[in-house]
């Protein structure tokens, strides 16, 4: 009895150290992760990855995009220390990384096959050599669209629509007494909700976030025409409330039928395609997202990775997990339990090279085209001084764009125009750039 409750009294007092193994307290993992299907989808696989390693224990905060993004930026910006793990991006692992905040990820096992993944996701998680996350899926943007609506009206969607050739479409389509919308859209406001999508549309207009000096370019017509097509738009042919709408929103009416026409991330294919969830699987075609006076940058680069912050007390155990989650077995497991269309796509060649997956799935291969053409050095018509398709790689960016995105969601309802949007838009991030001391004039 007395062994007991010293035993229980060390465990109590964290000398874990001095006890058996059988006596070891297990180690437990806080993960943030959002609630995008994928990874709703890894937390119920977990369970695999518990019953091999028994000492650990897995705790779950699945948060919404711009929640996950806020909370993880201020735990990590102050060391608060509450997460093991943390989904990231392409944005978030260099700069955090550079910064210090991130455990670099090396020694990684044979089997992970590492060369296996696309250098434009592995490097883009990377900053000077070194690898700070292990990606978990990568995406780009794409057009889906109806097919059986388009064989009603006589419409012929082209491999990628201009987006003047989108409002015709969503014109035609637009049938609002029905419950069918004529296209859905991002408008939720949030640097990576409407303008993760918005950026792509003014890529394609011709805009650019800075000039080659760092000088915000809001006040140019390139912006102005795009975020007035936007607007025009989402409020002739997009849904009510489109102000409210991100990624799962917009997923949820389409996956309805409500949606003739969607623009949005590639790895939304297999969810629209899956007759368990969507009406409309066996109608789904998929496009190019479109461009407008240019192809470059029109479709954007992401991916959701996971990554460990230098404050984690349980840095090896969060080492493993992370490795679980992001192999060639996750995929596998993926393949067994979901179907082989549901394996995380856009990150390894030997997804793509797997002719059972590329037959499964009828929205790879204009993933893979997708993610070819997304070019994060180069996604601009004018040359732009940082990387990045629906960003800018500098740490000022996400305050900034948070704050621009609100104010064309204020446009989007009509609290504002667009161009007093983006007169106030030029105004606070020039104030920001020159606070930060990228240009004095």
């Amino acid at each position: 009895m007395k062994s007991k409750l010293l035993i229980s009294s060390l465990v109590a007092l964290g000398f874990t150290s001095f006890l058996p193994n059988a006596y070891a307290a297990n180690t437990t993992l806080t993960i943030g992760t959002v609630n995008n299907g994928d990874m709703v989808r890894m937390q119920g696989l977990a369970s695999a990855f518990e019953e091999t390693h028994p000492n650990i224990d897995l705790e779950w905060v699945v948060l919404e995009e711009n929640v996950l993004r806020q909370r993880l930026t201020t735990d990590i910006a102050t060391k608060g220390g509450q997460f093991d793990v943390m989904t990231i991006g392409l944005y978030e692992a260099p700069i955090w990384g550079k910064k210090g905040w991130l455990t670099e990820i090396n020694n990684l096992p044979a089997d992970y096959d590492f060369d296996d993944i696309f250098p434009a996701v592995s490097e883009g998680l990377s900053v000077d050599g070194k690898l700070f996350a292990l990606p978990f899926y990568a995406e780009s943007s794409m057009t889906y669209y109806r097919k059986d609506l388009f064989k009603k009206y006589n419409l012929t969607m082209p491999n990628q629509p201009t987006w003047d050739q989108m409002m015709e479409f969503a014109k035609v389509l637009h049938k609002p007494a029905e419950n069918q919308f004529g296209i859905c859209l991002r408008g939720k406001a949030g640097w990576g909700e409407n303008m993760a999508l918005l950026t792509t549309i003014a890529n394609s207009f011709g805009a650019r976030w800075f000039d080659e000096n760092w000088k915000p370019e809001f006040d140019g017509k390139e912006w102005n025409n795009a975020v007035n097509f936007y607007v025009d738009l989402l409020n002739k042919y997009g849904p009510p409330g489109a102000s409210s709408n991100g990624f799962n929103e917009n997923l949820a009416l389409f996956n309805s039928a409500k949606c003739a026409m969607w623009v949005d991330a590639t790895v939304a294919g297999a969810f629209l395609t899956d007759e368990s969830q969507s009406k409309v699987a066996n109608e789904i075609g998929f496009a190019l997202a479109p461009s407008q006076v240019t192809t470059k940058g029109a479709g954007w680069l992401w991916s959701w990775a996971l990554a460990v912050p230098k404050t984690s007390d349980a840095k090896p155990e969060a080492l493993e997990f992370i490795t679980w989650a992001t192999s060639k077995g996750y995929s596998e497991l993926v393949a067994s339990t979901n179907g082989i269309a549901n394996m995380p796509p856009g990150v390894r060649a030997s997804t793509y090279a797997n002719k059972d997956y590329m037959m499964a799935a009828p929205f790879a291969a204009k993933t893979l085209e997708s993610m070819q053409n997304a070019d994060a050095n180069d996604a601009t018509l004018k040359p732009a001084p940082y990387t990045g398709v629906q960003f800018a790689a500098i740490p000022e960016f996400q305050a900034i764009a948070t704050k621009v995105g609100t104010l064309v969601s204020g446009a989007l309802v009509g609290s504002m125009t667009v161009e007093d949007a983006l007169k106030k838009s030029q105004k606070l991030t020039t104030r920001q750039m020159k606070r930060a001391r990228y240009y004095k004039k």
